[in-house]
């Protein structure tokens, strides 16, 4: 065990997994990582579950083995958890009333079709910076309330809590003392006013949530509360959604500057400063981050499946036994074949929005085989990047990124991050700290505990490790972007 002055701990509540991992300050210099794989509970086609009892035992238990694992006071901890996943507790027992309903579930998919037919999403839009969709947690909120016996009288009496994965642990890490979330997570409910920086009475109204559910909303980095889940008392000290800590960890404070993290999903973040620019490609609108009072926003594409589609030539083809074999078949493929998968296996994300699309392949022939399966699957991942960067451009002429920094499980492949650069036609740099979102969070705590420097100079901390530019090759590169194009035309069902 090695001595350290004074550590903080990153938990990373994740859609497959629980980390913790310790940083020592003030340049973060990762030493231990605990991790416990999350299983995911499948009721129905389309819903996906979590037990909120595994999101806080898993937690409980990463922060104790990464604290275990190094010697040295532990100055705060951070926190930052896949976003959207909703749970409603009771405040008098602390328990879950229902499973969390994890971000990628879809079974609201009817009631906001309902909302959006009846004219409502200008008004969501207006005022979250998102659309419509089973995505986001107010109909997953109105759905558990709908649903589960005498929830809506308990609501109403204001015996229930609300919370995204973030407030959950925070009130279970507290032991009820605290019902608090940050301005990041708040703002992927579909909620929150993040012009105004407040929860909206005229949304509550909509999706028929009541006031008394909700967290408090705070900066990103400050106090929330402490916890003695180490034995002494360890403040809480920081909390961001997964992908604005990955943006933090990536050092994107100044505008214009874009990062995309590729784990089951993928999610591109492009920082517009303080000015919240409403996209007119079907991009969301989000709050980057919020510190000392200060918000700042960013255009946001999702992509549903990334990472997913390895997991699926996996343990659906089982075509590979581990992800990384993906990378080795791909690099076999035919050249001269063009397998196009388009995977809307929960539907596609943006710029498109089509809850009800599922997942195609194009182009087979009688030699396709395995490795074209693979590199297909790879190569959706770069496709789906290229139509985000196009409606980010569109939306925002005048902060094209001119270099993308990327994070997550995928970029360890060179071959994929290549293959990026070229559909780009831009750099891609990968960075030496491959777990940005954890760096994000520790980085939100270290700098509450006055460990860590402004943002200004945490990002020349900032390390390269790879810089993939693009190859010459833009006419292929360019035809295998129209096969695509034309595969997902023929994929989606609304036009």
């Amino acid at each position: 065990m090695t001595h350290h002055g004074d550590l903080v701990l990153a938990l990373d509540q994740g859609t497959t997994s629980t980390r913790a991992m310790a940083f020592a300050t003030p340049q973060l210099s990762p030493l231990v990582t605990a991790r416990r794989d999350l299983p995911q509970i499948f009721p129905a086609s389309g819903w996906v579950e979590h037990d909120p009892e595994d999101l806080i035992n898993h937690s409980i238990a990463v922060l104790r083995e990464a604290a275990g694992g190094v010697a040295g006071p532990v100055a705060g901890i951070g926190i930052t958890n896949q976003r959207e996943t909703t749970i409603v507790w009771d405040r008098r027992t602390g328990r879950a009333i229902h499973n969390a309903i994890v971000w990628q579930d879809r079974r609201t998919s009817d009631i906001c079709a309902g909302l959006r037919d009846a004219g409502h999403e200008p008004l969501v839009s207006a005022r979250t910076g998102l659309l419509l969709d089973p995505y986001f947690s107010a109909t997953k909120i109105a759905w558990i309330l709908d649903h589960v016996d005498g929830a809506r009288d308990a609501a109403e009496a204001g015996h229930l809590a609300f919370g995204t994965v973030d407030s959950w642990l925070l009130w279970r890490l507290t032991e009820g003392a605290v019902h608090a979330t940050d301005a990041t997570n708040a703002s992927r409910t579909a909620l929150y006013d993040i012009h105004r920086g407040d929860w909206c009475d005229e949304l509550l109204a909509l999706f028929r949530v009541p006031r008394s559910l909700l967290p408090q909303v705070r900066d990103c980095a400050g106090t929330f509360g402490e916890t003695g889940v180490l034995g002494a008392r360890t403040p809480i000290l920081g909390i961001a959604g997964d992908q604005q800590a990955a943006s933090i960890g990536q050092a994107c404070f100044t505008p214009g500057m874009a990062k995309s993290t590729y784990g089951t999903g993928c999610f591109m973040l492009l920082n517009t400063g303080t000015q919240a620019v409403a996209s007119r490609n079907r991009l969301l609108t989000t709050v980057a981050c919020q510190l000392d009072g200060v918000r700042s926003y960013a255009l946001e594409g999702a992509i549903f499946v990334a990472g997913a589609a390895v997991q699926w030539l996996r343990d659906g083809l089982r075509l590979i036994t581990a992800a990384d074999q993906a990378e080795i078949l791909a690099r076999q493929a035919d050249p001269n074949q063009a397998v196009i998968l388009v995977p809307a296996f929960t539907g596609l994300g943006a710029p498109y929005w089509d809850a009800e699309a599922r997942g195609a392949v194009f182009g087979l022939t009688r030699n396709s085989g395995p490795a074209e399966f693979a590199a297909a699957a790879l190569q959706s991942v770069a496709f789906q990047t290229r139509d985000l960067i196009g409606a980010m451009h569109a939306d925002w002429p005048q902060a094209a990124p001119a270099v993308l920094r990327v994070d997550g499980g995928m970029v360890a492949s060179d071959w994929t991050m290549q293959f990026l650069a070229d559909q780009l036609a831009s750099p891609v740099d990968r960075p030496r700290v491959l777990e940005t979102t954890a760096l994000g969070a520790a980085y939100l705590a270290g700098y509450a505990a006055g460990l860590c420097p402004p943002p200004i100079d945490f990002a020349k901390t900032w390390a390269l490790d790879h810089r993939f530019t693009p190859s010459d090759d833009r006419l292929r590169h360019d035809a295998l972007y129209a096969a695509w194009q034309d595969a997902v035309r023929r994929t989606r069902t609304t036009p």
